[in-house]
C-alpha cells in the first residue's frame, strides 16, 4: 500500500492585516481546501492534497488560483512555496521573490536543500550557525552528510537529532485548521494608585507569569504581547511588541513585557491598573523552537515544567517565582 503524496502550500501575504481581514482571508482560502492553517501575522498554509481532484488542476495551478483570488478580492500580492511538507513549503516561500511561486517536488527536495545555507533551516540561530561554521559546516547538505555521533558531540543529542531531521527535509506536522487569531489577557487592578517603579516591575512580572502558565496549560504559544496601563485620571497608554520568537516560556514573556513597561517611561505616574494581552496564539506543537547551545535554557524550561505540574496538583499559588515571593 502506498502513502498518498502531500502537497502543502505556504503563502506570504504582502500586506499589514487587521484580525478581521486575516479572518476573511482564512475563510477565502477555505473555499479552496478545508485544510487551512493560519500562520500569523501574515501567512497561511494550505494542504492541497484533497483539493486537486476537485479542481482537476496541478498543485502549482491551484496555488496560482489562490494567489489570484487574494489579488482580485483584496488587492493583496503574495509569494508562495509549494512542497511535500510544511517546513519545505515555508522555506520555498522564503526563497520566492514577491508574486512568485517556488515549487519543490518531493523527488527533488534533497537536491534543492543541499546547497542552501544552514540559516535557511527553521530554528537555526546565530550561535548554532557560528558553532557549525567553525567546523567547516556551511550548507544543509554538509550537515545531512555528517555522522550522527559527530553532530551530537557538537550540539548535544536533542538538538543534533532535530537538526538532522530538518537537514533531510523531514517534517511530519499536519496542516491543522483552526480559528485565525485568539488572545489571552491577564490584568491587575489596584485598590490605590501606585507611584512605585518597583511595584510596577513586580506587577508586570506577575502578569507575565500568569500568561505563561495559561499558555502552557492550554498548549499554546503567543507571537505578540500588548501592555495597557491605566492611570488615576482614567486615561491609559498601550504598547505592543512582537516576541523574538513565538513561545510560552515565562522568562521570555516577562522580558518582552518589561521592555514594554520601560518604553512607557512611567517614572512617577499614578497607576491604577495593568493588563497584558497575548495575541496570535497557535498550538505549541506547530512552531519550531530555535536551537540553542545554552544548557541553562533547557534547565530553566525543565524547572518550569516541574513547577507547572506542582501547580496543577496543589493549586496556582503552590509555586511562585522568587521575584514575586512575599
Amino acid at each position: 500500500m502506498t502513502t498518498r503524496q502531500r502537497h502543502i502550500a505556504h503563502l506570504h501575504l504582502h500586506a499589514t492585516l487587521s484580525e478581521d481581514q486575516y479572518a476573511d482571508i482564512i475563510e477565502l482560502m477555505s473555499g479552496i481546501t478545508p485544510h487551512v492553517q493560519a500562520v500569523p501575522p501574515d501567512a497561511v498554509q494550505l494542504d492541497l492534497t484533497s483539493a486537486l481532484r476537485y479542481f482537476d488542476l496541478s498543485p502549482y495551478d491551484v496555488v496560482q488560483m489562490a494567489k489570484m483570488r487574494l489579488k482580485a478580492l483584496y488587492g493583496i500580492d503574495s509569494s508562495a512555496g509549494l512542497a511535500g511538507n510544511r517546513m519545505l513549503a515555508a522555506m520555498a516561500a522564503d526563497a520566492s521573490a514577491p508574486r512568485h511561486t517556488t515549487w519543490v517536488p518531493t523527488d527533488k527536495a534533497t537536491e534543492w536543500l543541499r546547497p542552501r545555507p544552514l540559516t535557511a533551516l527553521p530554528g537555526i540561530g546565530r550561535a548554532t550557525a557560528t558553532t557549525l561554521t567553525r567546523y567547516g559546516l556551511h550548507t544543509i547538505g554538509q550537515v545531512a552528510d555528517l555522522p550522527a555521533a559527530t553532530l551530537q558531540r557538537l550540539l548535544g543529542v536533542g538538538q543534533a537529532r532535530l537538526l538532522a531531521e530538518r537537514a533531510l527535509g523531514h517534517d511530519l506536522r499536519p496542516v491543522t485548521p483552526r480559528e485565525a487569531a485568539t488572545h489571552l489577557t491577564a490584568d491587575l487592578v489596584r485598590d490605590q494608585d501606585c507611584l512605585d517603579p518597583a511595584q510596577h516591575h513586580r506587577a508586570i512580572l506577575g502578569l507575565a507569569e500568569q500568561i505563561g502558565v495559561r499558555l502552557r496549560g492550554e498548549r499554546q504559544i503567543a507571537s505578540r504581547l500588548t501592555l495597557t496601563v491605566r492611570y488615576a485620571d482614567r486615561s491609559s497608554t498601550t504598547r505592543t511588541r512582537t516576541l523574538p520568537e513565538p513561545g510560552n516560556h515565562s522568562p521570555a514573556l516577562a522580558a518582552t513585557a518589561l521592555g514594554l513597561l520601560t518604553s512607557l517611561g512611567l517614572q512617577r505616574a499614578r497607576v491604577r491598573a495593568y493588563a497584558i494581552r497575548a495575541d496570535d496564539l497557535r498550538p505549541a506543537d506547530t512552531a519550531h523552537r530555535q536551537l540553542s547551545l545554552d544548557s541553562g535554557d533547557d534547565r530553566a524550561r525543565a524547572a518550569e515544567a516541574a513547577a507547572d505540574r506542582t501547580r496543577r496538583r496543589f493549586g496556582p499559588e503552590a509555586v511562585r517565582p522568587a521575584a514575586l515571593a512575599d
